[in-house]
């Protein structure tokens, strides 16, 4: 009967201080079941610093929870509104046979990295725990981020313990260090190519399409990318591959077929300038008399469109002086 009555009295001062926070509790047959979560909310809305005690360091500090205290001195409570974000992730590899994969071929996630950026590590930790949420049957799950290099900033130096150990289960894969190993396997060597020196690459691609002349679009391909500004003719000296070893590949075809066909049209250009240019020296030596070579020459080098303007303006010349203002006025 005592153990009753004492039960009673904690029961009255716990309900006292809930319904001062505004909450309700309902008895049912016999027992207290809360009606809704949100008297959590509004008792640690109310004195923030009550969490103090439910934190494992919680004896470190010693919250003042009296009536009198304010109950926020060490805390402030807040209830954010996580909205949803797009995480879209570079590559997931599911295991055949396995949606929940195993130990030995887990569910893999890839990310491939290439430039530094602050919140790489925070974003990789809330997609992959987003991929999870997502789907619930996997049980293994590795995390595989490729980066030119370990020297990449993806996040500030000091982070979350928590954050500290789901980055600890990640396999880094500098492509740096993986250039440097001696052996590769060809597929692995062609992800090298986007970060090996110039001067290594000859020597790269030729370990490369040796064991695997297959792999030579590839190559191309990469290296087209990575060297956009090299001409397509700089590339294929690049890799000093044979022209007739390039001329089984769809790439180096298209390649030489464009080349074939600029070649053509800049040769076309060219004969058209130097037709242009003969015309109209023939012409200004009649009207002016026969020019020097440095003028000549002048009109020689003049683009196309210029010398078309040249052989209508010079029906209207008298003499050298009105060629010369020509030339002066447009730069020839």
């Amino acid at each position: 009967m005592r153990l009753q009555l004492i039960q009673a009295y904690y029961e009255e001062i716990w309900l006292g201080l809930l319904y001062g926070c505004g909450l309700y509790l309902a008895p049912v047959a016999g027992d207290w079941t809360v009606k809704t979560d949100h008297w959590f909310y509004g008792l640690f809305q109310s004195v923030p610093d009550l969490i103090t005690l439910l934190l494992p360091s919680g004896g470190h500090v010693m919250p003042s929870l009296g009536p009198d205290a304010p109950g926020d001195a060490l805390y402030r409570f807040e209830a954010p509104e996580l909205k949803a974000v797009n995480h879209r992730l570079n590559g997931a590899l599911w295991p055949r046979g396995s949606e929940s994969g195993t130990p030995e071929q887990p569910v893999v996630l890839l990310e491939v990295q290439m430039q530094g950026t602050a919140e790489f590590k925070h974003r990789l930790a809330a997609q992959s725990f987003r991929f999870l949420q997502l789907h619930p049957q996997v049980l293994h799950l590795a995390v595989v981020v490729v980066v030119q290099h370990e020297r990449l900033r993806l996040g500030p130096a000091e982070l979350p313990f928590q954050l500290e150990a789901f980055l600890a289960g990640v396999h880094w894969l500098s492509l740096e260090e993986l250039g440097q190993q001696p052996g590769l396997d060809p597929l692995l060597s062609l992800l090298t190519l986007p970060v090996l020196p110039k001067p290594e690459i000859c020597s790269a691609t030729d370990r490369i399409l040796k064991p695997r002349p297959d792999l030579v679009e590839a190559v191309l391909s990469i290296l087209g990318e990575r060297f956009p500004h090299l001409t397509r003719e700089e590339i294929m000296a690049l890799i000093n591959l044979p022209t007739d070893h390039l001329r089984h590949t769809r790439l180096a075809q298209d390649w030489m077929a464009e080349g074939e066909a600029r070649g053509r049209l800049e040769g076309e250009a060219r004969g058209r300038t130097a037709e242009a240019a003969a015309v109209a020296l023939r012409q200004l030596n009649r009207r002016c008399g026969p020019l020097s070579e440095g003028t000549s020459a002048r009109i020689q080098a003049l683009p196309l469109e210029q010398l078309e303007a040249l052989t209508e303006a010079l029906l209207d010349f008298s003499g050298p002086a009105d060629l010369a203002a020509w030339l002066v006025q447009h730069g020839g």
